[in-house]
């Protein structure tokens, strides 16, 4: 008799907005499976993601010490294995997660992992012929490790938690005057994802001109801190959030937006992971490949012009640079984006 999964370690290190991608599904999982256990296995910078999802545990991966190397892989097939788990989820797909997955595979427990569909994106991205059509989404590519699994997760009704209760009074009084709350992340991990900062300061300062609305701008680093200062100007209801506030202080007030203006980039899945609408600008890459963020409408993902920039995608995730294609993004106008962005505050309403 085939033994029932009570407990499902689950996978997945990689980039904060890959991570992201994973936690409407997992919350959906949790949901429809309260009897299940499943415990998480990422870097411990992303707990804070899932905290809302009662019956996951986090186990955090430890890369420098503990889980470093081939030694440090069986170690944390170990350590997994102490905590009595039934099956084995690999959404990364990579050296190290694959080690593991062979591990679990060879003590009899049974096994999935996301295909990643790199042949269908090879051939969006190429320069001759290209086959431009939608692929399948990285959330549809996680749905279907699960069922491999036996579970069926449905993710047509999603659930999401409700806005956070900001404890700094700063940060509570902004929000509590405000009649809408924008955030922007302008930035991006590849520059051919980045919108031009000289039209993201128009973007910026139109919105700016409406004193009922608060623009919030995110960012990490010095570099980013101090251009995200140099857009807020003299402004009084543009707020520079980089550096000011711990990272799960950044979720909470992220949960509070009425919409977020991003990249292709992290903050854009982690502001839909929460519930917020999220307004998207695509440069090299293109919401086809399957990134979009979760629970998001295509109008609402902006694109550079493909009539002018043919090879466009040119990459997945914009780490390859085209000659001629340095100024792709300057085919989305600013007025573009805030009218996309009063559309989408007037969907939610």
């Amino acid at each position: 008799m085939k033994q029932k999964i009570q407990h499902i370690a689950v996978m997945r290190l990689s980039a904060m907005g890959d991570v992201a991608m994973t936690v409407p599904v997992l919350r959906a999982l949790a949901h429809h499976y309260p009897e299940l256990k499943i415990t998480l296995i990422s870097r411990p910078f992303f707990q804070p993601f899932f905290k809302d999802i009662p019956n996951l545990y986090f186990f955090a991966f430890d890369e420098k010490d503990r889980h470093k190397g081939i030694i440090g892989l069986w170690r944390l097939f170990q350590d997994l294995k102490a905590l009595q788990i039934d099956a084995f989820a690999d959404l990364h797909n990579v050296l190290r997660s694959k080690v593991v997955r062979i591990l679990f595979a060879l003590s009899g427990k049974k096994t999935a992992f996301v295909d990643k569909g790199r042949a269908e994106k090879k051939a969006l991205t190429r320069a001759e012929n290209k086959i431009f059509q939608p692929l399948t989404t990285m959330f549809e590519r996680h749905q279907l490790v699960f069922e491999t699994l036996g579970f069926s997760v449905d993710l047509s009704q999603p659930q999401f938690p409700p806005k956070a209760v900001i404890a700094q009074p700063e940060l509570a009084a902004i929000i509590a005057q405000s009649d809408q709350l924008i955030g922007i992340a302008p930035f991006a991990q590849y520059d051919s994802k980045v919108y031009p900062l000289d039209l993201m300061q128009q973007v910026i300062d139109t919105l700016a001109q409406n004193q009922k609305q608060t623009i919030l701008l995110f960012g990490g680093g010095q570099k980013e801190k101090e251009t995200l200062q140099m857009l807020v100007g003299n402004k009084t209801n543009v707020f520079n959030m980089a550096g000011k506030i711990p990272f799960q202080d950044e979720l909470d007030l992220i949960s509070n937006l009425d919409v977020m203006i991003s990249m292709d980039s992290g903050n854009g899945h982690i502001a839909a992971m929460l519930g917020v609408p999220v307004v998207t600008l695509w440069g090299a890459t293109h919401p086809y490949a399957g990134f979009l963020p979760f629970n998001q409408s295509l109008d609402n993902a902006l694109v550079s012009d493909r009539n002018q920039y043919p090879q466009l995608p040119t990459s997945v995730y914009g780490n390859k640079k085209v000659p001629g294609y340095e100024n792709a993004m300057r085919t989305i106008f600013p007025e573009q984006v805030v009218a996309r962005m009063e559309q989408a505050l007037k969907s939610k309403k």
